[in-house]
């Protein structure tokens, strides 16, 4: 048990970094969060343009956009954890969002988005030891169809609607090798095969309900374009099957369970200030009021059963300099740039991150496609002095197509 205290010791702290709660929900994503976006502080949900696409914060902004929008989205993390003159350095490779979205002129404009929410990813094993190892591999994604309208004869002012549906699994493999530290040296071949491990599998959904829901109202002017929106609350239930194995043959415990997990409702706001055509300036509000802490996977040994939670908040500021749009101008001045940086509240208790990204939108072609970059550092920290403190680079990359599919050539 000695070898499987210290997995769980690592394991605790490592929980405060880049696996933040990941006996909980997991690591939350930014909502829906772009290249584009990220390049800007994921600020910009106020934003409209031809090639700005679908917002899953901001679900009113589709009305506005002229064009079929394509967007996918590719995301590298590198985080560098340290606490009492100890490091560890984790990576991780996501596809975070996907987006397609259609205008349907004055019947407003239609589109569909598969992000993901929530991430738990570990495989670590204790130091020194081949025998005690832990995994964790699951994600919350949500497929999202979103309707928006602008309001006949106030054509500045849109409506928009969007339904949440969640969908995911969650595993996790707890092995516990043999302690011979009480064994003769004679006698260990009758305990060195012999492993105790815990899997747990689950899968995620909505408690009595298909979805949860967001409605948004967005108004655009010649300069200033701001946004409210507001999503609803939802249970989510995780339904789990615990397997306790004695060396990978014998089944001990078979058992199943379900925790029911209250997710808040979420207020977000948002504003964009256009200067001199091609300067954007940027802010955006989003707030959740947990009030509840969230029961954990648990189930064995003697893991925590709950994560303690705050406030979720975040606070995004950026620029955008947009390109210019005619095709035989320079190159260079056909780039969108972009610089941000953000302030966040994680749902996990006194857990706080701090960040700021550059990034550019590049052109491909006369039709509009577009390959976004975007180059994010920052800081995840705790007010405990017992967690890590874990620094974080992560490169994004985006994929925006721009097509005229269903409508009629000039």
């Amino acid at each position: 048990m000695k070898k499987f205290a210290a997995l769980l010791g690592v394991l605790a702290s490592l929980s405060f970094g880049s696996m933040i709660g990941i006996d909980a929900l997991g690591e939350e994503q930014v909502m829906g969060g772009t290249a584009s976006a990220a390049g800007r502080g994921f600020s910009g949900n106020a934003k409209t343009g031809d090639s700005e696409g679908l917002s899953v914060v901001n679900p009113a902004r589709l009305a506005f956009d002229k064009n079929v929008v394509f967007n996918l989205n590719f995301a590298l993390e590198m985080d560098a954890a340290s606490k009492s003159g100890h490091h560890m350095l984790t990576n991780g490779m996501s596809i975070p969002s996907f987006n397609i979205s259609f205008p349907m002129g004055d019947f407003g404009a239609m589109g569909v988005s598969l992000w993901q929410h929530y991430s738990s990813n570990l495989n670590e094993k204790a130091s020194g030891s081949d025998a005690a190892k832990i995994e964790y591999q699951g994600s919350v994604y949500e497929l999202v169809p979103t309707y928006a309208i602008r309001i006949p004869y106030l054509r500045s002012v849109s409506l928009g609607a969007a339904a949440h549906v969640v969908l995911g699994n969650i595993s996790r493999s707890l092995t516990l090798g043999p302690d011979n530290s009480a064994v003769t040296e004679e006698d260990e071949w009758g305990t060195r095969h012999t492993k105790v491990s815990d899997f747990v599998d689950g899968t995620w959904e909505i408690k009595n309900h298909p979805a949860y829901y967001a409605a948004a109202l967005q108004y655009r002017g010649r300069q200033v374009s701001y946004f409210f929106s507001y999503t609803t609350g939802y249970t989510l239930k995780n339904d789990l099957d615990y397997d306790f194995r004695y060396s990978e043959i014998d089944t001990l415990v078979p058992t199943s369970y379900s925790r029911e997990i209250k997710v808040p409702a979420m207020f977000a706001t948002g504003i964009s200030y256009r200067l001199f055509k091609r300067h954007n300036i940027m802010l955006d509000l989003q707030w959740r009021a947990w009030d509840e802490d969230i029961e954990n996977i648990a189930g064995s040994w003697t893991m925590p059963n709950y994560t303690e939670t705050q406030s979720d908040f975040m606070a995004s500021v950026g620029y955008q300099l947009d390109g210019v749009p005619l095709f035989y101008e320079d190159y260079w001045k056909r780039i969108n740039y972009r610089v941000g940086a953000w302030y966040k509240n994680w749902y996990v208790k006194d857990v706080y991150e701090v960040g700021g990204s550059v990034g550019a939108g590049f052109p491909m072609g006369r039709k509009g496609t577009t390959v976004d970059l975007a180059l994010q550092g920052g800081k995840r920290f705790s007010d405990a002095k017992t967690e890590w403190e874990e620094s974080f680079f992560a490169i994004r990359i985006g994929l925006t197509g721009i097509g005229t599919w269903g409508q009629s050539r000039r």
